[in-house]
């Protein structure tokens, strides 16, 4: 299946007019040594935030209202200078939730390390608060109002801000074959912060650029197929694809069952393991997070170890490369350190199906996302033009309002999944049994057995390429699918830049295997510190 459909007006809460992609950037942003809000949130993390409250050097309320200037500063569209555009809307409680939690602090109570701690969510993660949840189309904006989904919940116990919704690939990416990631019929295209004409990649777009951008301390993404992994790759991240039933999936627009998962992108390893702790748990709601009981853990951070990389044994996934002279040369580089920290190193460790399984999940998304959507957009109570929402009704409010919602793409996956029949059909019943199979026991399974591996590594992706409406993505290469099918763990994290433009390394590995994958990233994220701040660069400097 072509992964360009997965990774690849109206304003809200103030926050300016829609960014079409069109216009060309013409400047740089100022940098943050000049005018740019709170210099001292770039790049901190979430010890760090911990510690200016705890020191008293800053509250919540002050830390939240620098990171609400600094999206206004560089996220916001201002004269010819173009914004990052990741964030599509601004929670307008934000303040007396931060006001809340230090009211807290006072009173001697730290619920954890993200106590205080503003985060960004995708806009496909519903929130029972004044924010929406649109997945981006202008369809759903002033539906009916959701519960809070899972995760919102589990951010709001840990106390959390929710600062606001960032933009997304409108529908999580699965509207038409030939869509541009980042870009939302409600919030227009979001830009990749290290060249403003370069795309941010997968669905999960503006949580990466904003989580890059340091318009937060941590986003939350989600992924069917790239949409954490491809964005946290792109931007210089740390991206988590959790195992299929680690984070529960109730009240995330869906696309399918059988892949879909809510995953953190952080700057950090430290903060993405911290993260995945408050994420990781069962839920009554989902019914398949009954299977991490066992698994799911509070504190990720216990396995990160600067030294975990020796005595590993690591397979090359040789046929997720070749699609780029730098990125290989970026790979072997890696390959070189984690020898240099004690690993073994097993090149090749191919999946003996890669790619066999590509038709089988095209199928599967198709039909799923009928049956997942039509369900969600009927227990949330959606009505459109005053009929109850179904993909169909969906499909019609579009073509009503195509100069809005399809002026560059159209869709295409909306209409071949329409046309599916039920999840009792044979068809669809054989082919997730398939892409299941080919993915995992045959696939990542077969190969970690085969070489007595830990983990696996590839490529995530190529540079960041031009942002172009007219034609699409243009995906050259590198991993996420066989991962994503088999529902199993997979973590990125920065492998170096080139021109300028951060890659991303993938470790993946088997189900459950996310603290084994955490202690590789953590011990190649300490040894290389490739990890660079987004310039906000009109365009990428080729010389570089």
């Amino acid at each position: 299946m072509d992964r360009r459909a997965f990774v690849a007006a109206v304003a809200i809460s103030g926050l300016g007019t829609r960014d079409s992609g069109l216009a060309p950037p013409e400047s740089r942003v100022p940098s943050p040594e000049s005018r740019v809000p709170g210099p001292e949130l770039e790049e901190a993390t979430l010890d760090d935030l911990q510690g200016m409250m705890a020191s008293g050097r800053h509250t919540s309320r002050s830390i939240t209202q620098l990171y609400l200037d600094r999206i206004a500063t560089l996220d916001r569209a201002d004269g010819d200078r173009p914004g990052v555009n990741s964030v599509i809307e601004l929670n307008p409680d934000a303040l007396q939730i931060a006001d809340a939690m230090d009211a807290e602090r006072k009173a001697g109570r730290v619920r954890g390390p993200l106590h205080g701690v503003p985060v960004l969510v995708k806009d496909n993660i519903d929130t029972a608060d004044r924010m929406e949840t649109t997945a981006g189309s202008l369809a759903l904006v002033g539906a009916a109002k959701p519960k809070d989904a899972f995760v919102a919940e589990r951010l709001r116990a840990a106390g959390a801000v929710l600062l606001g919704k960032t933009n997304l690939s409108e529908w999580a990416n699965f509207r038409s074959t030939h869509s541009v990631s980042g870009w939302s019929g409600r919030g227009g295209q979001t830009r990749n912060p290290y060249a403003l004409d370069r795309n941010p990649c997968g669905s999960s777009s503006g949580s990466g650029a904003a989580a890059s951008a340091s318009f937060c301390a941590v986003a939350v993404g989600t992924e069917t197929d790239g949409s954490v992994v491809c964005p946290s790759s792109t931007n210089g991240l740390v991206g988590i694809k959790p195992t299929l039933g680690l984070v529960s999936r109730a009240g995330i627009v869906p696309i399918a069952h059988s892949q879909d998962t809510a995953g953190p992108m952080t700057r950090t390893v430290r903060d993405a393991a911290i993260l995945l702790g408050v994420l990781a748990g069962a839920d009554p709601r989902d019914p398949l997070t009954a299977s991490s009981r066992g698994h799911a853990e509070r504190d990720y951070t216990r396995h990160l170890d600067a030294n975990g990389l020796k005595g590993a044994r690591i397979g090359v996934s040789r046929k997720s490369m070749g699609f780029s002279r730098d990125v290989d040369r970026l790979v072997e580089d890696a390959l070189d350190v984690m020898k240099r920290a004690g690993a073994t190193i097993v090149d090749p460790a191919n999946l003996p199906t890669d790619g066999q399984f590509d038709a089988a999940e095209g199928e599967v998304l198709r039909y799923e996302f009928k049956a997942d959507l039509n369900a969600y957009l009927a227990a949330r109570g959606v009505r459109l033009d005053g009929a109850p929402a179904t993909l169909q009704s969906l499909i019609d409010w579009n073509a009503r309002h195509a100069d809005r919602e399809m002026p560059y793409f159209g869709q295409e996956l909306f209409e071949q999944s329409q046309a599916k029949g039920p999840l009792t059909t044979p068809a669809y019943r054989s082919a997730l049994a398939k892409s299941k199979r080919l993915a995992g026991t045959e696939g990542i399974d077969a190969a970690l057995r085969a070489h007595r591996l830990d983990a696996l590594v590839a490529p995530t992706g190529q540079p960041a390429w031009t942002i172009d409406l007219l034609n699409g993505d243009h995906f050259t290469g590198g991993y996420s699918s066989a991962s994503a099918v088999a529902g199993y763990a997979h973590v990125t994290v920065p492998a170096g830049m080139v021109h300028g433009l951060p890659v991303g390394l993938s470790f993946f590995a088997g189900a459950w295997s996310e603290p084994t994958l955490l202690r590789l990233a953590y011990a190649f994220e300490q040894a290389t510190k490739h990890r660079r701040a987004p310039r906000f660069l009109a365009s990428a400097n080729l010389a570089e």
